[in-house]
């Protein structure tokens, strides 16, 4: 494994007390990938996945810190939009960063990640500060997750977009999400019911997130992201790392050939109408239209009155204007 591996591990309570530790959050751009290390337990699992109701199932296996999970959201955005009457996209929580107890890998105390995550979003093109490292800096990737888990009992959809709320509030607004004040602001924003987002997130959702952890040593799941494609009949298929959008369609067209896609409005109103939020990469990835071309047309309507931006260092975001979720 090079030097630059993003080497990204679930760690157990046996794991605890090992001396060589690995390092979850340098991630390498050039796979595309957030990956474990070798010596652990990787190798394909023969674990059947069940599909239900659609055509086809993904298991996504993310975290609500990864930079590479971060960096798909154009594609899977456009994944939804596509092929979303195909495909159910079942959301799991992978288990980043459970605390800072290892040394190595280049990493070894929060400060370490804020430079990274700033290479990271210019070669992702997707706009993150990694400054929330020197601020604010989380512990552990745990708590996010948990709350995630705690939303999906409430609401998935919800919970979807609670994911969305949290990631910009660390990637963007340098927010730590692992305090609560922060995870009841986001659930807030996409209309959870705080009260009991604090309850399951406190009991039952411990136990949900215990479970992704399993079902990813189970599967052979070595880092994030990772998508498990699969049909009623068993075929799998499986995407690696940030990819392409046509690998993620590729993926999908080899289960079943026959799979069309759906045609979709692809006017700037429309996309945020259907995505509350947008970054310049987004928005050429769903609308079609260049990059450059992209931000020069969302800068425009901002200007116009039309939507609202936050601008941060390594890019911005768009919203419309005045919009609720």
């Amino acid at each position: 494994m090079s030097h630059n591996a993003c080497q990204e591990q679930i760690k157990n309570n046996e794991m605890k007390n090992e001396t060589n530790k690995t390092n979850p959050l340098l991630c390498d751009p050039q796979t595309g990938m957030c990956e474990f290390p070798e010596n652990l337990e990787n190798q394909t699992s023969t674990k059947s996945i069940q599909t239900i109701e659609k055509q086809l199932k993904v298991i996504y296996f993310t975290d609500p810190i990864c930079s590479s999970c971060w960096g798909i959201e154009p594609q899977l955005r456009k994944l939804k939009l596509e092929y979303g009457k195909t495909i159910e996209i079942e959301y799991r929580m992978g288990g980043l960063l459970p605390d800072w107890s290892y040394n190595s890998g280049g990493i070894s105390k929060p400060s370490d990640v804020a430079h990274h995550w700033d290479e990271v979003s210019v070669h992702y093109d997707m706009p993150i500060d990694g400054d929330v490292w020197l601020e604010d800096p989380l512990d552990s990737s745990y708590p996010p997750s948990i709350a995630f888990k705690a939303a999906q009992i409430q609401d998935n959809e919800k919970a979807i977009l609670f994911l969305r709320e949290m990631r910009e509030m660390v990637f963007l607004q340098k927010k730590n999400i692992a305090k609560w004040q922060h995870i009841a602001t986001a659930g807030k924003n996409v209309g959870l019911n705080i009260e009991q987002l604090k309850t399951d997130y406190e009991g039952k959702a411990k136990t949900l997130f215990e479970e992704d952890l399993k079902l990813a040593r189970e599967l052979g799941v070595r880092g994030f992201p990772t998508m498990f494609f699969t049909d009623s009949l068993g075929n799998k298929e499986i995407v690696y790392g940030s990819k392409p959008y046509a690998f993620y369609e590729m993926a999908i067209l080899k289960i079943n050939p026959e799979t069309s896609k759906m045609e979709y409005n692809k006017s700037w109103e429309t996309l945020f109408t259907k995505y509350p939020s947008l970054t310049a990469r987004e928005y050429s990835e769903l609308s079609g239209t260049p990059r450059k071309e992209s931000e020069h047309l969302l800068n425009e309507l901002t200007k116009k009155g039309k939507l609202d931006k936050l601008a941060i260092k390594n890019g911005g975001l768009w919203k419309l204007k005045n919009a609720s979720r």
